[in-house]
């Protein structure tokens, strides 16, 4: 990493010599390269011990029902089946700008592990101590499904998301990043869960069995999947926008968290109804899921928006050209240039045009960021010296496999300087610079 005392504009480093030899995805997620850090091994193995603990009170359960582990081995590949493909569908509306993979296992780890052991602990200990002694059976059962659980559960959840703001406040660049460790959160918490009410289905006396599984698993794994991600990207949503306030501001959370325990509930109490109160429900989470799909999909254009006006005065630098700020601003156009890429000097050239698009698109976030005064300049400076070093590094170890490469398809009206411009010694923008 480059010092501190560096002046208020800096030069993009001599062409001819080496290229520094530095960790392309610590650059990416703004850390230090090197091992791992402990103390996310640490918070890792921690998360992983919670899951294990509140898979074990599940089998438990299992047990104590006189039913053997049997339920439980059914129940847990069930809770699993649907959870590698949701996964898959929140990296994909993460790749304009990925977050990184370590934060976002965490987050994932966290919903399944700590959150859903606690929740697990609280939720039963205020239903049998509190709710059913007060209230009786069937009454103590809705008002801590309605009310105790899921302000329990949202704040658990929460909580993760609260403590990336406090730690990683400069991965948040807009409510995308928000939503996306909502729902890995989400996600986590309702694979454990899954396993315990697919368990009651199996051991429930009369009612029970196959046939009851069988509705629960439609219900919670292929009709519902998403409704904890949902209700948790309220506190995304919330979280992103403290990070987007300098000085942040903790209302944005507070309101966020609030509706995600009101959905939550609304959710939980419709859903007790029966199948009137279920398509109640239904509706009204379809119509927040489309909101939430609008917000992201306005997110995706404020950040191509952020290319178009950031990144010009980097041509200067013959790092990128106009036709390349038109490639990084469509993602079906940086696809076709990772596969040109790939077609022209093998996957190392795909990964090295991989590099170049992330580096350039946490550019333009950069400035934005310096824009609102979010990073000061000594951290503007510091980070734009390590992503423009990356942008070189990646265009140099393409061309270390392909010198004479084939035009560059969405250059096909200009150069690009991943592929044939000559990088120069230039002035880099200052904090602010761009197109008005």
């Amino acid at each position: 990493m480059r010092r501190r005392d560096a002046p208020p504009r800096v030069m993009l480093p001599p062409m001819d010599g080496p290229i520094p030899v530095f960790d392309p995805r610590a650059v990416l997620d703004g850390r230090r390269g090197g091992r791992t850090p402990v103390a996310f091994i640490v918070g890792i193995a921690i998360t992983a011990a919670c899951g294990i603990v509140a898979l074990g009170i599940e089998m438990a359960q299992s047990l104590a029902a006189g039913d053997g582990a049997v339920p439980f081995f059914v129940a847990l590949p069930l809770a699993l089946l649907p959870v590698p493909l949701l996964i898959a569908v929140v990296l994909w509306v993460d790749r304009l700008e990925p977050e990184p993979r370590g934060n976002l296992a965490f987050a994932f780890g966290w919903g399944a592990g700590v959150a859903a052991l606690l929740a697990l602990l609280i939720n039963t200990a205020g239903l049998v101590y509190i709710s059913q002694p007060a209230l009786g059976t069937t009454r103590g059962q809705f008002v801590s499904a309605t009310f105790g659980a899921p302000f329990v559960e949202e704040t658990l959840n929460g909580a993760v998301l609260v403590g990336l703001l406090w730690r990683r406040r400069q991965e948040f660049d807009g409510p995308t990043d928000g939503v996306i460790y909502a729902a890995m959160v989400g996600l986590g918490f309702a694979m454990i869960e899954n396993v315990g009410y697919y368990i009651n289905a199996m051991v429930t006396p009369v009612q029970g069995g196959v046939a009851l599984l069988g509705s629960t698993f439609v219900l919670r794994g292929i009709l519902s999947p998403m409704l904890h991600p949902l209700f948790t990207s309220m506190t995304g949503l919330g979280v992103a926008g403290a990070a987007a306030r300098k000085p942040s501001s903790p209302w944005p959370v507070v309101c966020g968290w609030l509706a995600a325990i009101f959905l939550h509930g609304l959710w939980n109490g419709l859903s007790a109804k029966g199948p009137p109160g279920l398509a109640v429900g239904y509706a009204v989470m379809f119509c927040v899921a489309v909101g939430v799909l609008v917000v992201l999909v306005r997110d995706r254009r404020r950040l191509v928006r952020l290319i178009g006006r950031y990144l010009p005065p980097y041509e200067a630098t013959g790092l990128v050209t106009a036709a390349d700020i038109v490639m990084l601003g469509s993602l079906r156009r940086r696809r076709s240039a990772r596969a040109w890429a790939m077609g022209a000097a093998g996957l190392p050239a795909a990964e090295a045009m991989s590099d170049y698009q992330l580096a350039a698109t946490e550019l333009a976030l950069l400035h934005s960021k310096a824009d609102h005064g979010i990073v000061n300049g000594a951290e503007f400076l510091d980070r734009q010296h390590d992503l423009v070093v990356l942008m070189h590094a990646a265009r140099e170890a393409f061309l270390l496999r392909n010198q004479a490469p084939p035009p560059a398809p969405w250059a096909s009206h200009g150069s690009s300087g991943f592929a044939h411009g000559t990088p120069r010694r230039a002035n880099l923008p200052p904090p602010g610079g761009g197109r008005r």
